[in-house]
This record gives C-alpha cells, sequence and structure tokens, in this order.
C-alpha cells in the first residue's frame, strides 16, 4: 500500500488544477486516472505520479483530444512522456500562431478593412511540403542551404512570418492554392530546375554573386557605411553593371533591391543563407551607397 503522506486530496486537486471533483470522479469511473490510494474514510488520494499523468491528460485535453483518445495514448506499454511533452509543446505552438494571425485578422477587420478569409492565409500545405521535402531530400538542402539548420530556420521564418508571404504569394500566384501547387511541382523537381537554372554562364554568375554578397555579410558586427563594406557593395555595383541586360542601375533601381531585401521572404531566405540579421545588414549597407552616390554607380 502507497504511503499516504504527501498525497492531495480530491478537493486539493481540483484547487490546483480547477478541475471540478466531479470531474475527477469520472475519470476514476472510466480508468482515465485512478486515485493512488484512499483515506481511512474512503476519499480519493493523488501521488506526484498521478498528478502528472492529470498534467497529460489536461494538455491532451486541450490540443482538443477526445477523452478515448487520451486513455490509449497514455495506457500504451512504450508511452513516452517526455517525447509527449515535445509533441505536446510543438501542436500547441501551432494552435498559438494559429490564434494570433485570426488576432491579426479580427484587428483588421475591427479598422474597417476588407480582408480574404483566413483559409487563404493559410499556408499549411506548403509548409507541410517543406518538410516532407527536407525528410528525402538532404543531400539537395545542404548543398543549396548549407545545412539541415539553415533549412529549419527558413522554415520558420515563414511559419513567423505567414501572413506576409501569403500576402506575396496572392500577389503574384493569385491564390494561396496556385502558390502552393507551384512551389509543390518545384520542390518534386527541384534537381532538375537547379541544374537547368545553374548551368555555364548562368552558375558561373550566380557564384560570383554569392561570394559578393557572403563577403559582405562575413562579419555584421563592422559598420555598414565603413569604406571596407562600401568598396564590396561598390564591387557588386560593378558586377551587376557588368551583367545587367538593359537595365539602368540608378537610385530607384537600388530602391527597388533595397525594397525586396525589406520584405519578410527575402529576409527569410536571406537570414537563412547568411546568418540572422544579414537581410538588415545588406539594406544598410546598400541604402548607405545609394544615398552616397548621386547616380548609384561610380
Amino acid at each position: 500500500m502507497k504511503e499516504l503522506k504527501n498525497m492531495q486530496t480530491i478537493s486539493q486537486v481540483a484547487k490546483l488544477t480547477g478541475i471540478s471533483p466531479r470531474t475527477l470522479q469520472y475519470y476514476d469511473a472510466s480508468g482515465l486516472l485512478k486515485p493512488s490510494g484512499y483515506t481511512a474514510t474512503g476519499y480519493r488520494l493523488y501521488d506526484t505520479e498521478a498528478l502528472e499523468k492529470l498534467q497529460q491528460i489536461l494538455f491532451f485535453k486541450e490540443l482538443g483530444f477526445k477523452l478515448k483518445e487520451i486513455q490509449e495514448f497514455i495506457s500504451q506499454p512504450d508511452f513516452d512522456k517526455i517525447a509527449a511533452y515535445k509533441k505536446q509543446k510543438e501542436l500547441l505552438l501551432l494552435k498559438r500562431n494559429r490564434i494570433n494571425r485570426l488576432i491579426q485578422l479580427l484587428d483588421r477587420l475591427e479598422k474597417g478593412e476588407q480582408c480574404m478569409s483566413f483559409k487563404e492565409f493559410d499556408l499549411s500545405d506548403y509548409i507541410q511540403a517543406l518538410e516532407n521535402f527536407k525528410k528525402s531530400n538532404s543531400d539537395l538542402i545542404i548543398k543549396y542551404w548549407g545545412n539541415v539548420e539553415n533549412f529549419d530556420r527558413f522554415v520558420r521564418k515563414i511559419k513567423d512570418d505567414e501572413s506576409e508571404v501569403a500576402k506575396l504569394a496572392i500577389k503574384y500566384y493569385g491564390s494561396i492554392e496556385k502558390y502552393t501547387e507551384a512551389m509543390t511541382y518545384n520542390l518534386e523537381h527541384f534537381s532538375e530546375i537547379m541544374e537547368k537554372q545553374f548551368s555555364g554562364d548562368t552558375k558561373k554568375i550566380l557564384r560570383k554573386s554569392d561570394d559578393l554578397y557572403a563577403k559582405l555579410t562575413s562579419d555584421l558586427s563592422k559598420d555598414s557605411s565603413s569604406d571596407e563594406i562600401q568598396q564590396i557593395v561598390q564591387e557588386m555595383d560593378h558586377f551587376m553593371h557588368e551583367n545587367a541586360v538593359d537595365v539602368s542601375l540608378d537610385k530607384p533601381y537600388w530602391n527597388v533591391i533595397i525594397n525586396a531585401y525589406s520584405s519578410d521572404y527575402v529576409k527569410a531566405i536571406t537570414d537563412s543563407k547568411y546568418g540572422a540579421g544579414a537581410s538588415d545588414y545588406i539594406v544598410s549597407a546598400f541604402k548607405y551607397y545609394a544615398e552616397n552616390h548621386s547616380d548609384g554607380h561610380s
């Protein structure tokens, strides 16, 4: 028989958790959560292990699982409570992000803005396609993103800025569905697309461009207006002039580039490739260069 010392009565557990004694009695009757022992007068008592189990149950309930499903989960012989905590945390974060987006949408509606339905801002299918791509294409991810961690940061950034990415997707593709369809196709044919795009002279140009951006962002602690950094930007300016087709690289063109690197979507890609804060650093360096060169080129 278990020690009654340090156990809590049903009323104490109810006060601690906000669960009514009647609900705890139902959990007992259904076999979901049995008490750890009883007082001499027959009152239910719960030890630390039982309270941990109750905590698991409440997390599952918060996520919308039915009691029957919860009982199946926690009664499995190989049930891993730590793994369950991790999964519950992941699901609750997704739920929180969804609620935050709903609140943002309500804020806009409250101000009288005409907004698309929330479903149109849902990139979950595209995000799932990215996760599926990661599982089966680790070699390509390492080749084009540097490592899996960079790809994970890229996906996480898309999740964090989902509404902004969705706006761009709708602007250029007409709908989230069409965007997801196009992006999924690109992921399914990623290798062949990259090989076609990155061949011959194009490959050399892109490699040189990557080298220049890597050089520019190699130390983000440096002053972006310093002579050293501005010389790199000037080198990039010359490089763009040499390889641009029918493009005038004046101040308006620099503003186009700056605006692009200021967008959340491009930020996600740039920061995942060159490090957190790289996009803001590039914007700062480009702004200084554009403002201090009358024609954006010297």
